[in-house]
């Protein structure tokens, strides 16, 4: 697993070719403010060996960063991460490897009958009870997650998963209501505070692609006071001290920022508030998912951080942020972007071509914008 001696060593590495925050604080250790991201893609052979080739050129280059999942090109990502992990001239404990599940995973390919294949491999082999799926393709049961957490640390071939989400927990809304969401991630916690007590994951998290960042009347909306709270309740029941939600992934970057200005997460006792402040006092209003996370420490991850590339053309980019953003490139620029907001940690960044990851292992020698300047593109 990713440690503090191993981390900061990956750092020191690479002396002050970055920018000063481009490390930053991440579980026991520091992380690049750039990771690599294995969503996209076919899953074919020839896309594991750019995917692969270009994982290697981001380990040894600056980036300790990598984020996959179990469902990610029919289950390949994993095992490519894994191999890429192995193959590249930087140890296991220099490199933060994030996976996830919710989505039920195919194996290898895209079987010819989805619905038979869910049905034999997950439903009739009681990996699921069909009263925990949604959409026909969604589960987080405790019982689902220990078999995928599993399945992930055989793929990828490690002993710890340092951060381990739970995926698209708003998919779940389409079946039963809000209460009975969170109801389920806190079983969820439950089984991941286990893990972690057992030394599989380092912590957990929560991946998301709506239910963060939209107003509160939203179908897919989940507040992220009471997530934590359900975090903290977990712990509890387990019997340690801390919890160990760690982070949230959501979409962020400069047409899609609404994790920074919708308001629609809860703060005070909900969120667990204390006298010296913490989450806000009793009668704040509500915040961003990004001030949310600020005030209570949780790490955020920027997912789509080029929006799925719409972000790396000339003029893509409002002129005026733009012109307030560091880099060579509009990709760079994206990326820095993302970086400068309040709690994000990391920009991820698709990773399918090595001179693509050159770019963007790059784009970390610019700083990011200040506070101050951040705050002024949205005025």
């Amino acid at each position: 697993m990713a440690t503090a001696s191993g981390t900061w060593a990956f750092r020191d590495r690479f002396g002050d070719r970055f920018g000063r925050t481009y490390f930053r604080r991440f579980g026991p250790g520091v992380v690049s403010s750039v990771g690599l991201g294995t969503y996209l893609g076919d899953p074919t052979d020839a896309v594991d060996d750019r995917y692969r080739a270009a994982l290697v050129t981001g380990l040894e280059t600056g980036i300790n960063l990598v984020d996959t999942a179990s469902n990610y090109r029919c289950g390949r990502a994993e095992r490519v991460v894994g191999e890429a992990v192995r193959e590249a001239a930087v140890d296991r404990d220099r490199v933060v490897i994030a996976s996830k599940a919710g989505v039920l995973p195919f194996d290898g390919e895209r079987p010819d009958d989805p619905g038979r294949y869910v049905r034999e491999r997950f439903l009739d082999a009681g990996l699921v009870d069909p009263a925990d799926l949604a959409h026909g393709s969604h589960c987080i049961a405790p019982g689902y997650l220990d078999a995928m957490l599993d399945r992930s640390l055989d793929a990828l071939g490690v002993d710890t998963i340092d951060c381990y989400y739970v995926d698209s927990p708003e998919r779940q809304l389409a079946v039963r209501d809000r209460g009975a969401v969170y109801d389920q991630l806190g079983a969820a916690f439950e089984a991941l505070e286990r893990r972690r007590a057992a030394g599989d994951i380092g912590g957990y998290g929560v991946a998301t692609w709506e239910a963060f960042r939209v107003p509160s009347d939203h179908d897919a909306h989940l507040d992220l006071a009471e997530v934590l709270s359900r975090a903290r309740a977990a712990a509890d029941r387990v019997g340690v001290e801390d919890h160990g939600l760690r982070a949230v992934q959501l979409p962020f970057n400069v047409r899609m920022a609404d994790a920074f200005t919708v308001e629609a997460h809860g703060v005070g006792d909900t969120a667990g508030s204390d006298e010296s402040g913490g989450a806000g006092g009793a009668g704040d209003g509500p915040v961003s998912a990004l001030e949310f996370c600020h005030r209570e420490g949780l790490s955020v991850f920027a997912a789509a951080s080029l929006g799925q590339g719409d972000l790396v053309h000339s003029g893509a980019i409002p002129g005026p942020v733009e012109a307030e953003l560091a880099g060579d490139s509009p990709a760079q620029r994206a990326l820095n972007f993302a970086r400068s907001a309040p709690a994000v940690t990391a920009a991820l960044v698709g990773c399918s071509r090595p001179e693509h990851v050159r770019e963007s292992v790059a784009a970390g020698t610019f700083d990011p914008l200040g506070a101050a300047a951040f705050d002024s593109v949205f005025e």
